[in-house]
Parts: C-alpha cells; sequence; structure tokens
C-alpha cells in the first residue's frame, strides 16, 4: 500500500515538471525569434542566452518529467 501512495506522488511530481515545461517551451522560441528579429539591439547577446536557456529548460523539465512518471507507471 505504501509503494503505491510513492508512485502517486511521483506521477504528481512529473505532472509537475511537465506543468512547468509548457510555458517555458512558448517562451523560449518567443524569445529567440525576437532576439533574431532585432540583431542590431545592444541587448542582443543577453537576449539570446536567456532564449537558450530557456528553451534547454524546458527540454530538461520535459525530460525529467517523463522520466519521472515513466518510474512511476512501470516501477
Amino acid at each position: 500500500m505504501d509503494r503505491k501512495h510513492t508512485n502517486k506522488e511521483l506521477l504528481k511530481k512529473g505532472i509537475k515538471y511537465l506543468a512547468a515545461a509548457l510555458p517555458l517551451s512558448f517562451l523560449g522560441p518567443s524569445v529567440l525569434y525576437s532576439a533574431f528579429n532585432n540583431t542590431d539591439h545592444g541587448y542582443f547577446i543577453p537576449v539570446v542566452i536567456v532564449g537558450f536557456l530557456l528553451f534547454f529548460g524546458a527540454m530538461f523539465c520535459i525530460f525529467k518529467g517523463i522520466m519521472t512518471i515513466v518510474k512511476a507507471v512501470f516501477d
């Protein structure tokens, strides 16, 4: 019974990771698109760095969320 309870908590944790990845997956490409349209602006490099960090943060959260859900379901 205790094992089932921990699997349920792991599933919730995985869904939280995926929920965090959703806004990041929209913000990252939007920021990068905006940065590459304004290449002559003084803040081009910092905005590109922030865009890539958001993009890689989304990929990390998606990976971590899927792995956590798989662990909860198949463990």
